[in-house]
């Protein structure tokens, strides 16, 4: 006699039941949901003895978090994944995109974004064909939808894999030396303002992360970002986020209003999470007028990120010209930091450069702190400006910098 499967459809939706009979959030409670799944899947094991574990797990993914997508967030190797349609499932995995044999429905796409959206509290609709929201173990999500693409939802969740705490975990990862983390330790330390360079999954996010873990607990950070990316362990951080407009077309928060914001906020150090447009102007006025800052930018060099930093305040007005934006990016930003992805997927910081203050010719001048030779991070000629300010914290410059040879 043949044995009859384990009913997996009715004992997800008794466990969903159960959910809704006690009120709780799967996504926030999900040492609860497993306590459902095992006991509903328990009393029906005697039915498909060898399934049962499998079957519980798909349950448990089905009710407390994505589906089918959910092998991948517990996959601490993939950085990446995203959908071009339901039968086109992509990841990347440590550097490298792979196709993958996940196959959704139309109406599964939809439902797991929702879910993702819910948590978040952003909306997808006609009016607002995308969409950037934080998912709750801090992975990014954004979404455009038809008629902005061509037929399927395109949907993109780029996870945080290495969470660095300070510019010294990212030297075991390789993605920098010893030497130049020390350095840009110390130029954190000494209140330089830093902009870190970069391309799309260049690792810039997870670099601002570890310098502002060098940021001393006395100071007060303030964090702006259009999503929540930025995970400190600091003990006086604020961090704020953009909002979109509502359905009455209100009520929107753009970077620039919070940037002003935050500088109300008495921060010691203030941080723009990406630098995309007008913004670049209040960030450049924070640095003028005294305080700390960092942010990210995409660039292909620092000298295009320099480049590119004098642009953008233009976007501000036509009462903003380049003869007081130029003079202003000399004499506001310090250091600049460019990071790449080699041919291997992996992170590596390629050139820090610092500005003089100089310009010549409406050129910003820059001298290379470290630069690569043979994909080594090597020491250059350059010195950073400002070594008052490292000599009043302790730093010896010309030592931080001397050379140690291989590392």
């Amino acid at each position: 006699m043949e044995t009859a499967s384990l009913p997996s459809g009715l004992v997800e939706e008794r466990v969903r039941a159960e959910v809704r009979r006690l009120g709780i959030d799967p996504m926030h409670e999900r040492d609860v949901v497993r306590g459902l799944v095992n006991e509903a899947v328990n009393d029906h094991a005697a039915e498909d003895p060898l399934r049962a574990d499998e079957i519980a797990q798909g349950i448990y993914d089905a009710v407390a978090g994505f589906g089918p997508l959910q092998q991948y967030f517990d996959d601490p190797k993939i950085e990446e994944v995203w959908i071009n349609s339901p039968g086109r499932v992509f990841v990347a995995r440590e550097g490298c995109s792979q196709l993958t044999s996940t196959v959704l429905a139309e109406a599964e796409v939809r439902m797991l974004v929702e879910r993702m959206l819910r948590w978040s509290g952003r909306r997808l609709d006609m009016a607002n064909p995308f969409v950037d929201a934080m998912l709750p173990d801090g992975s990014r999500l954004h979404v455009v939808i038809p008629e902005i693409t061509r037929r399927h939802w395109s949907v993109n969740i780029r996870r945080f894999v290495v969470r660095a705490t300070h510019v010294g975990d990212l030297v075991d990862t390789g993605t920098l030396t010893s030497q130049a983390a020390d350095f840009l330790d110390a130029s954190v330390v000494s209140g330089l303002n830093v902009l870190v360079a970069g391309g799309t999954q260049a690792g810039k996010t997870t670099l601002l992360n570890g310098l502002l873990g060098c940021v001393p607990g006395r100071e007060r950070i303030i964090s702006c970002e259009e999503v929540f990316e930025l995970s400190l362990q600091h003990p006086d951080w604020i961090a704020m986020q953009t909002r979109d407009a509502s359905l009455e077309g209100g009520g929107e928060i753009p970077l620039r209003r919070l940037v002003k914001e935050a500088l109300r906020m008495r921060p010691t150090r203030l941080v723009v999470g990406e630098v995309r447009q007008a913004e670049a102007l209040d960030l450049l006025i924070a640095m003028n007028s005294g305080v700390p800052s960092m942010a990210t930018l995409h660039a292909n060099s620092a000298r295009e990120a320099v480049t590119k930093l004098c642009t953008l305040p233009l976007l501000a007005g036509g009462n903003i010209g380049p003869e007081f934006v130029v003079p202003t990016v000399a004499g506001c930003v310090d250091i600049v930091i460019h990071t790449a992805t080699d041919r291997h997927g992996r992170r590596k910081v390629r050139e820090i450069a610092a500005l003089s203050g100089r310009v010549e010719n409406n050129t910003v001048e820059l001298a290379e702190i470290f630069t690569s030779c043979d994909g080594m991070l090597t020491r250059a000629g350059g010195y950073p400006p400002h070594a008052d300010r490292f000599a009043a914290h302790g730093f010896d410059v010309v030592e931080l910098l001397r050379s140690r040879g291989a590392e």
